[in-house]
């Protein structure tokens, strides 16, 4: 039996639920759902969805919807999910979770009472490189991982429209881009306790509308004089048991080139999981650097968002459990949300989480 899904938000990242979802046998794209009805009638037409909303709440009461994507703008995650929820749906929503801490523990209350899957999208955990180094890691090839550092500078690459309005989206590059980095370098290390985090946020350089002869994607709704989002960030996060993460995130930066880059340290080992994959160790004291043999060295979007629906489409026919369940949608909204408020009061978050 195929698992009819219903998709919500026509807007570009719908485009990589759809496709993935054409590609696994076990699921329907059954339901298209935007506001803007002309954009959910165009991707239904071409996705061959049996029907089209405007409305989420009439989708959610179509009884024939057993699964759910969220691909709407960050301030309705929330309220979708666990609507949702209640309606007895399975979902997945993409990252981040929500805006705030007290929606994230809203949206896993609805879990809890509903028993149904929920899915963050955390798609760089899916990546087939994720999973080589999370083999090294749980093989202990790379010892207790102690500090982590993480990377992903645009130098010019403000999306502007909604991802540029705080109201939507809840932040700039750091809830943006910086979701995705330190999540998987804290899945990698095993997913510790955090103790707090120190944050700084700067807002200096605006969209830079006025750089020419250099393009960057700009979201539908892209408005050059509308920009309430920070344009870097920086952290350091500690852990309870004594490792840290260190993270810098920008839509725009004075910078030479665009830079992505994710390191964990152990004390036996190191990985490297962008911008290439490379493990680090040491034997008959040598230190040695292996590269595995992969089709991509790098993140592969395509594929790793292939694996994520696919893995979702099994969590919601109970043969495999989610891999970025709510919980940890928490997690990643406490440090999130845990940064902002360092920046702010300009000084360090204690943070703690049970």
């Amino acid at each position: 039996m195929t698992v009819k899904i219903g998709v919500i938000g026509a807007g570009s990242i719908s485009d990589s639920h759809l496709q993935s979802y054409s590609k696994n046998a076990e699921a329907e794209i059954y339901a298209i759902c935007d506001l803007n009805e002309q954009r959910a009638q165009e991707k239904a037409k071409i996705y061959q969805a049996t029907k089209v909303y405007r409305s989420y709440q009439d989708l959610l009461q179509d009884e024939n919807v057993e699964a759910v994507s969220i691909c709407t703008w960050n301030n309705s995650h929330a309220e979708i999910a666990i609507a949702a929820l209640d309606a007895g749906k399975h979902v997945l929503v993409e990252k981040p979770l929500c805006k705030t801490v007290t929606e994230a523990l809203q949206v896993e209350e609805a879990v809890n009472r509903n028993q149904k899957v929920l899915q963050v999208g955390f798609v760089r955990r899916y990546a087939t490189n994720t999973q080589i180094i999370k083999q090294f890691v749980d093989s202990n090839d790379l010892g207790d991982i102690y500090y982590a550092k993480a990377t992903c500078l645009r130098r010019l690459g403000n999306p502007g429209g909604w991802f540029a309005d705080k109201e939507r989206s809840g932040g700039g590059p750091l809830i943006d881009l910086g979701v995705h980095i330190i999540d998987v370098c804290w899945y990698l290390m095993g997913k510790p306790k955090v103790a707090s985090v120190s944050g700084n946020t700067y807002a200096r350089l605006g969209n830079r509308s006025n750089v020419k002869h250099l393009s960057f994607y700009k979201a539908a709704d892209y408005d050059p004089d509308k920009n309430t989002v920070e344009d870097l960030a920086n952290a350091i996060i500690r852990f309870e048991n004594g490792a840290s993460l260190m993270v810098d995130v920008s839509f725009t930066l004075h910078a030479k080139e665009d830079r992505i880059s994710v390191n964990l340290y152990g004390d036996k080992g190191g990985a490297e999981l962008e911008p290439a994959l490379h493990l680090i160790t040491e034997k008959n004291d040598i230190i040695l650097n292996a590269t595995p043999q992969t089709d991509s060295a790098s993140f592969d979007f395509v594929q790793a968002f292939q694996n994520e629906i696919n893995h979702f489409i099994a969590s919601v026919k109970g043969e495999k459990e989610t891999l970025s369940p709510v919980q940890d949608g928490v997690e990643i909204m406490k440090i999130l949300c845990g940064i902002y408020e360092s920046s702010e009061k300009g000084k360090e978050i204690q943070l703690n989480i049970d």
